[in-house]
């Protein structure tokens, strides 16, 4: 029985599995998009949305609690200087998993990006949320049936 356990083991140890996290979610705030597997993706969103949620309120105590758990503390300069503002309108849905054709080659290991959205040089533009306008949601579903002629 699964009785709500709060994470995916990902065979590893709690030690190694934090580790594992931690250096990939400051790897993601550097370079804003990073190639894994799949199931290390979906566990990585849940640490990374939560970076960004301490980042956007911004105070002293928050960014303790982000440097807990990024490892340098240039990548926590980022954090609260570039991520946090750009994501004060968004309410959530800060990253985006995107799942790879071909799988790992050795293990053939299901792979994805995860990114954060809202970004230049995104591989997919993010849909408006509910909070937009409809002019906003119109010129958006003008541009995409542009793209699909």
């Amino acid at each position: 029985m699964r009785k709500r356990l709060s994470m995916r083991k990902l065979n590893m140890r709690t030690k190694h599995r934090w580790a594992v996290l931690r250096n990939m979610v400051t790897s993601l705030i550097y370079h804003e998009r990073i190639m894994t597997t799949t199931a290390r993706a979906k566990e990585l969103r849940r640490v990374a949305e939560h970076m960004i949620t301490y980042a956007k309120a911004g105070d002293l105590h928050n960014r303790r609690l982000a440097a807990r758990v990024v490892r340098e503390p240039a990548a926590v300069v980022k954090l609260f200087g570039i991520l946090g503002p750009r994501y004060t309108d968004r309410s959530g849905g800060y990253t985006r998993i995107m799942k790879l054709g071909v799988p790992r080659r050795g293990d053939s290991a299901d792979m994805c990006y995860i990114e954060y959205v809202d970004r230049e040089g995104e591989l997919r533009k993010a849909k408006p949320g509910s909070a937009a306008t409809p002019e906003q949601a119109s010129k958006y579903s003008s541009e995409f049936l542009e793209e699909l002629d």
